[in-house]
């Protein structure tokens, strides 16, 4: 088979990497790709966002099978242009994305089928929203209602927080077409968990459980960013939790996408809190999770492209995930600055240094020049380790990030603990 993998980041490359041991692909494109994909898949240059160009490539190559990782081809409908020219695709369509590409659609979309979730109100003017942060109180959550990399999401702690995030959504515009509109939501105490779940429209089967360091400093302080680190399994999601979300989220969601007839079928990914009062979703997202996938893949024993081939023709139910009993550490290598203004193109050394069957290095923002590598984005690296528990495969990670430098490297020091 030849397969097309759409994206740049690291959740790309962790599926690259993965999709390459699979014995049924021969041959592996990635669509813009990045330095670290090129020893086994082969980069082309198409924006993830040019859906056409993608559909004529996917041709031109007989591609077999296209893995969409991204988000935004999803929202602008890729799927739909690929099923009606007879190419499969692994990804939902453009009805079903939704659900990532509209907060306020995905919280009513909750509401009208009663999954648990915060209270919120959807607001479309500065001083609307700000009216709506007042009668919440604080600390409080604004969420750019459309996509924003994962950076839209604010919590504002009092009202001078509130005033200047509303400010950069409405007057400064600085998330475009994505922060036409908010979601005000009530803030929820607990711990956060990432689920994700193949879903190929008659059955849902979710993936092990993931935590994610989303704040950019140590001891979850400073902004969101799309993720400084992840681990899994997860210490604490008991057999009572599981049940607690496969039985009032996990399939009544299902059920809700049944019955509004919206076809999904791909990777769903419910972001949870687990609360006082039980578990409660944070926000869908319509595809892999980045970081979670670099965790999740290295775990995962089946045959990647078989299982998206049965979500792809409805036979889910046939398949049954095996995982690796070991623990997995991620800490991503940022460049300095992230997720704010940060500088590129600092050399990438002591990759070299890099050897254990139980350690992957995922390139997430890297470019090749000269046949030396470079940073090119805010996320550079993955460096994901395996252990028999979370601090043995803490420890290697960490091992593993203290022989890799570049001017300016930011990186969490407290992922696992």
């Amino acid at each position: 088979m030849k397969v097309l993998i759409i994206g740049s980041g690291g959740r790309e490359a962790a599926i690259a990497w993965k999709i390459g041991q699979s014995a049924l692909v021969n041959e592996i494109f990635v669509a813009p790709g990045n330095a670290g994909v090129q020893p086994f898949a082969e980069c082309v240059p198409i924006a993830a966002d040019d859906i056409q160009k993608l559909m004529e490539f996917a041709e031109s190559k007989s591609i077999d099978l296209t893995v969409v990782g991204t988000e935004i081809p999803l929202v602008m409908g890729i799927a739909d242009l690929f099923e009606k020219n007879g190419l499969k695709i692994f990804g939902p369509k453009k009805k079903a994305a939704l659900l990532e590409g509209s907060k306020s659609f995905a919280k009513r979309f909750m509401k009208r089928h009663n999954i648990p979730t915060g209270e919120f109100c959807v607001c479309s003017s500065y001083d609307e929203a700000m009216k709506s942060v007042m009668a919440f109180g604080f600390p409080v959550v604004i969420k750019a209602d459309g996509l924003a990399a994962g950076k839209g999401v604010s919590i504002a702690n009092d009202q001078t927080e509130a005033e200047k995030v509303l400010k950069t959504v409405f007057l400064d515009k600085s998330f475009g077409d994505a922060g036409r509109s908010v979601v005000i939501e009530e803030f929820l105490n607990g711990r956060e968990l990432s689920m994700l779940c193949f879903v190929d429209g008659k059955t849902i089967v979710p993936m092990e459980g993931v935590r994610d360091y989303k704040r950019a400093f140590d001891g979850d302080k400073g902004p969101n960013t799309g993720g400084m680190g992840t681990l899994s399994p997860v210490e604490g999601y008991m057999p009572e939790i599981q049940k607690e979300f496969k039985d009032k989220i996990m399939f009544p969601t299902l059920k809700a996408l049944k019955e509004e007839r919206i076809d999904y079928r791909g990777v769903l990914y419910f972001g949870l809190m687990l609360t006082d009062e039980g578990v409660k979703v944070l926000e869908f997202n319509c595809r892999f999770g980045d970081p979670e996938t670099q965790v999740l893949l290295p775990r995962m024993q089946n045959d990647l492209v078989e299982v998206m081939l049965s979500v792809i023709d409805e036979k889910l139910e046939e398949q049954k995930l095996c995982w690796d009993e070991r623990s997995a550490v991620c800490v991503i290598m940022a460049s300095g600055g992230y997720p704010g203004n940060y500088e590129k193109g600092k050399r990438i050394v002591g990759l070299e240094n890099i050897e254990s069957e139980d350690l992957c290095v995922f390139h997430a923002g890297t470019q090749n020049k000269g046949g030396e590598l470079y940073t090119a984005g805010g996320r550079v690296l993955g460096i994901t380790a395996l252990g028999k528990d979370l601090n043995e495969a803490r420890e290697k990670a960490y091992q593993a990030v203290e022989q890799i430098e570049f001017e300016g490297a930011h990186y969490r020091l407290d992922i696992g603990k």
